[in-house]
């Protein structure tokens, strides 16, 4: 369960590191609770099936955003790399597919220049 609150539990914090394990767990919930919260919007008559975004849908997706950037920075810093190389995310598919390596790379291991492992300590 710690797992779960742990990317909600630091929503603002850009700095540190996160595990792989973070940022799996983080990836299942957030497509469970969309699909979930499709179903709902589609089942309240909020939205059609023609591929907009519902009202419940877009509420999570707006309070996800932020926890969503920071586990990504966290993560980049695990690999010992700059928060920056996020902004690749905005960018064409190929640029995506780096970022992508960058994200499922393990760590890097003991202390780097942005914080102990993760690993070492409790999750």
């Amino acid at each position: 369960m710690d797992t779960i609150l742990l990317p909600f539990r630091r929503y603002f914090e850009f700095s540190g590191r996160s595990r792989r394990q973070e940022l799996g767990v983080f990836v299942l919930l957030n497509l469970a609770v969309s699909i979930v919260a499709t179903g709902a919007d589609i089942q309240l008559g909020l939205i059609g099936l023609g591929g907009e975004v519902g009202l419940l849908g877009g509420l999570w997706g707006l309070f996800i955003v932020i926890p969503g950037i920071a586990l990504g920075v966290r993560r980049l810093h695990d690999v010992n790399a700059s928060g920056w190389w996020y902004l690749l995310a905005i960018l064409p598919l190929v640029n995506l597919g780096l970022l992508l390596f960058l994200l499922l790379k393990p760590g890097t291991d003991g202390p780097n220049r942005f914080g102990d492992d993760p690993k070492a300590g409790p999750i």
